[in-house]
């Protein structure tokens, strides 16, 4: 089934140009890292990254030095793991869902920051989610986690097409094909946006 979904969002998004697809690049972040990353994941980002999906969703690359994926990971990470939560625990808190006692970023045991959007919303992976199968948990940009049994491909099918897959009210359907913007990789490249193939919603 998450085989179907990856196929779909490809369709969905047209040909790929697999600009930066280098498997090194990947092995020495997920060796930094401890752990794998979801191999539909990678693919996706291997065939568009760096790119912006229908005006609001980041993908980066661990292969450039620009929109970088391992950095960004770190930086993100770091940035989380500083945040001092209300009254002690964030709404929906990870931590339940995942048998630890402390709410850590970018290891193994708790949340790698994988994408996110210009609406505050943040797509963490989670290896331990979903009994150890792993999973996904979306921070809403409100400081409330929502955890998502489903490939990354999958969500990111529902995404595409509208389901609130962000937490309640946070669906950002675009009627026709899916926009794609290539992120700019020099101070001066005004890269042009892009259309994926049309689609019946």
């Amino acid at each position: 089934m998450n085989g179907d979904y990856l196929e779909r969002v490809l369709e969905m998004l047209g040909d790929p140009s697999w600009r930066y697809r280098d498997i090194e690049a990947w092995h020495i972040l997920e060796s930094d890292l401890g752990v794998s990353l979801p191999a539909d994941f990678k693919t996706i980002v291997d065939a568009y990254a760096p790119v912006q999906l229908n005006n609001h969703l980041y993908l980066s690359h661990p292969a450039t030095v620009r929109w970088n994926l391992a950095e960004r990971i770190r930086r993100t990470s770091l940035a989380w793991s500083q945040i001092e939560w209300d009254e002690g625990e964030p709404e929906g808190d990870p931590r339940l869902a995942l048998g630890t006692s402390d709410l850590l970023f970018g290891t193994p045991d708790g949340l790698i920051p994988i994408c996110g959007t210009d609406r505050g919303e943040e797509i963490f992976y989670a290896p331990r989610g979903a009994l150890g199968q792993g999973s996904l948990f979306v921070e809403d940009g409100e400081g409330e986690f929502f955890e998502y049994s489903s490939s990354f491909a999958e969500w990111l099918y529902l995404w595409l097409t509208g389901e609130e897959v962000t937490g309640p009210g946070g669906s950002a359907f675009y009627p026709g094909p899916v926009v794609l913007q290539d992120l700019p990789m020099t101070p001066d490249h005004q890269p042009e946006k892009r259309f994926g193939p049309p689609r019946g919603r």
